[in-house]
């Protein structure tokens, strides 16, 4: 059987040793079509970003690049611009044919903290092949707000595949005229085509952009934050806005999307030819996500936007992203937003969950 993994099957290779932790995995990092990862008890600041490369570890790397140690035990702060590394608690050891994947969680892109996962003998970011055993690790860049981490803290979270699970074009437009996977004419290209909501029903705020000067985010406050020291609010009279090169944006689909029990979908960057930007770091939709049997009536996606080299002028309904569906080997027991409590089902355009929010 083919596809991703349900939080059944992650219960089982947990059981079976498949997916170790130390100390032990707890049940709730287990999401419906996912394992949240947790940090380690220190960070290695490095001179640069790195991969392991083939046949080569990751302590071999960072004996290379360390410049010095950070002791999480006490809490610690990860500065705005450095690259850090830090030993996660999972270990894993794939049979082969089951592949893994990770990616930042939400809040954690929300707050243009780049996180990805990192192995020995790796040649990609977040992609973990066939047959793994070893450790892992994530490489941390706070790109916006430097940030107050501890140990145990999850910024990024691992899911498993067996087989080939994406849909095709075809097998996306078969399932939306079955269960509609947006509240629009579907954009079907190679996924589902994302585009950027700049004429919102009422009101002219469209996003936010991040303040380049501000304190230090504790990952542990929950809804203590102002945003008005952190962010900028963008509005729109005109369906248009400006990107500045190098700035954040948290912008929103003008899709709501939904996500049935038995399929799984990824948030990816659509083609490079449309703009000088980069949108959404953090790319799981969980199965249920938005959808009726969890809760949801349809959740827009929150875009996570970095522009790049030159100003950029983005326009209401321009495509953006595309989300890749992906088969479920089996429906998960636990559903997103319906048995796992989330601060982002039903979401509109949302800050991260350490905001608050009126």
């Amino acid at each position: 059987m083919t596809g991703v993994l349900p939080s059944q099957r992650i219960e089982a290779m947990i059981a079976d040793g498949g997916l170790t932790g130390t100390p032990a995995i707890l049940p709730d990092q287990i999401q419906p079509a996912s394992l949240d990862l947790r940090l380690g008890t220190v960070a290695y600041r490095v001179r640069a970003s790195f991969l392991a490369g083939d046949g080569r570890s990751v302590a071999d790397r960072l004996a290379e690049f360390e410049m010095h140690r950070v002791d999480l035990s006490g809490g610690a702060v990860l500065e705005k611009g450095c690259v850090y590394v830090v030993p996660l608690m999972e270990h894993l050891s794939l049979p082969e044919g089951l592949q893994a994947v990770a990616n930042a969680k939400s809040s954690t892109g929300r707050l243009d903290l780049l996180t990805r996962t990192i192995t020995d003998g790796g040649t990609e970011f977040d992609r973990i092949p066939a047959g793994y055993k070893g450790p892992l690790y994530a490489e941390i860049c706070p790109r916006s707000f430097s940030v107050l981490v501890r140990p145990g803290m999850r910024l990024n979270q691992i899911r498993f595949r067996e087989g080939q699970a994406v849909l095709s074009d075809a097998a996306l437009r078969a399932l939306h005229e079955v269960t509609p996977l947006v509240d629009v004419s579907p954009m079907i290209d190679e996924g589902l085509g994302f585009s950027v909501d700049l004429e919102p029903g009422g009101g002219t705020l469209v996003g936010y952009r991040a303040k380049p000067h501000t304190g230090v985010i504790d990952l542990d406050r929950i809804g203590e934050y102002d945003p008005a020291e952190y962010w900028e609010e963008l509005h729109s009279a005109n369906g248009q806005i400006i990107l500045d090169p190098g700035a954040f944006y948290i912008l929103v689909s003008r899709e709501a999307v939904c996500i049935p029990p038995d399929y799984a979908a990824e948030m990816t960057p659509f083609l490079a030819m449309v703009g000088e930007f980069r949108v959404h770091y953090a790319g799981f939709f969980d199965p249920g996500f938005g959808h009726a049997q969890a809760g949801g009536v349809g959740s827009r996606g929150v875009l996570e936007v970095r522009c790049h080299e030159a100003p950029f002028v983005l326009e209401h309904g321009q495509v953006v992203g595309r989300l890749v569906y992906e088969r479920m080997t089996e429906p998960p027991t636990q559903l997103y937003g319906r048995e796992i409590a989330s601060n982002y089902q039903g979401q509109g355009l949302k800050l991260s969950k350490h905001f608050r929010m009126g």
